[in-house]
């Protein structure tokens, strides 16, 4: 691609910008209870959930959002929370038919609901499905009943496998698990054993991440004070990588895991830095602008009282940043470098609008380190460089 064009005011070649494609992400902020783990927006819930409310007020955001998008086809939509399932069928299919009405959807749009298997009930699987609910995330953490106690869960382990089959008889066949490992205590044999009694279920998708100690949450204020150490985690997720591959699961993403066709193509979005609208208390979007030829990072309000409250008064967005020049090739790294697969150089250029000549020294010094392979057009870490990945996209700061 040739990389003639304009400077920018740091110096930084640009070229032609492209769309990328577009997803859309949808907020519900609302669980049974807050887990001691979890740094997401959400809220424990207080009495009957204002479903009617927050619906019209998502439309009412979508609304807002839609000058952003005009003629643009929207490819995957996935519901994230908090506790999606929380909503009855009948407000997710409100939501979905609203979200028709304004956008085009491709007609193979994957479409994700998470849920938690506390909350599940064979009524809601069915009316999901019947919805367009075409995707699952079961937010199963670990089969361990003790170690579900610990973490806070409203489950046991018998309600993942039940969830899972009620769901299965509501004729879904693509459903993510999502599971944690390096939990308080954990041995080698017990997160092993985790993995066996997830695939036994036969999803085509598994999230493995390991359980962190993020900010501004009790584990992180009150420690559990049994976390296994580096070498144990290392341990665990190299024999799960294993057993899971055993299974016919490759893994394509640091914490990601599918069958040959199963990939989470929301996810894959967001990771080949590609465009979403966010809608929802404190959801995040990211938005290119043909005409301005830029990329803008949107928030929405994140309390849902203030969230609810500002739609009755008027806009629902919280903040609104358009990505300096100089900040987009840490922003288009931050994801792209999570993928075994790695990128193309060119799609860096479609996406950034910025010449590949803007990456010459980083990448050289990589590739040097022993951090990044290149062959012809294309990049990608390597085994060193994927397991030390904060060292290697701090580099493109």
């Amino acid at each position: 691609m040739s990389t003639r064009g304009q400077h920018t005011s740091s110096g930084m070649l640009k070229i032609m910008l492209t769309l990328p494609p577009l997803a859309l992400y949808i907020h519900i902020p609302w669980c049974v209870r807050k887990c001691p783990y979890c740094d997401f927006n959400s809220h424990a819930a207080d009495g009957a959930l204002p479903e009617d409310l927050y619906v019209t007020a998502l439309l009412r955001d979508l609304d807002q959002d839609l000058p952003r998008v005009w003629g643009r086809v929207v490819s995957s939509v996935f519901f994230g929370g908090g506790t999606p399932s929380l909503f009855s069928a009948r407000a997710i299919s409100a939501i979905l038919d609203g979200v028709r009405a304004r956008l085009k959807l491709r007609p193979d749009a994957e479409i994700t609901l998470e849920t938690n298997p506390g909350t599940s009930e064979h009524g809601h699987f069915d009316g999901y499905r019947a919805a367009g609910v075409n995707r699952l995330s079961f937010g199963a953490q670990t089969f361990d009943d003790a170690q579900l106690k610990r973490l806070g869960r409203i489950h046991g382990a018998l309600e993942i496998e039940r969830a899972v089959a009620l769901a299965r008889a509501a004729g879904f066949t693509n459903y993510n698990l999502d599971l944690m490992y390096s939990l308080p205590g954990q041995t080698l044999a017990a997160a092993v054993e985790d993995v066996e009694r997830a695939l036994a279920l036969e999803p085509n998708h598994l999230s493995h991440y390991q359980l962190t100690l993020e900010p501004n949450t009790e584990f992180a204020i009150h420690p559990p004070s049994d976390l296994p150490d580096a070498d144990r985690a290392w341990d665990i997720e190299q024999a799960a990588i294993e057993r899971m591959a055993q299974a016919g699961l490759q893994r394509y993403e640091v914490s990601a895991y599918a069958r040959a066709g199963f990939a989470s193509q929301h996810n894959l979005n967001y990771w080949q830095f590609g465009d979403y609208l966010g809608i929802g208390a404190g959801a995040h979007g990211k938005i290119t602008d043909m005409a301005q030829a830029s990329i803008t990072r949107t928030v929405k309000f994140k309390s849902p009282k203030s969230y609810l409250a500002r739609a009755e008064e008027g806009s629902l967005l919280s903040e609104e940043r358009t990505l300096k020049s100089a900040e987009l090739p840490f922003e288009f790294m931050l994801n792209a470098l999570r993928m075994c697969a790695g990128f193309a150089l060119a799609t860096f250029e479609r996406r950034t609008g910025l010449a590949r000549s803007v990456l010459a020294d980083v990448l050289a010094g990589a590739v040097s380190d022993g951090l990044l392979a290149i062959q012809g057009d294309h990049v990608r870490p390597t085994e060193h460089g994927f397991n030390h990945q904060n060292a290697l996209i701090q580099r493109f700061m």
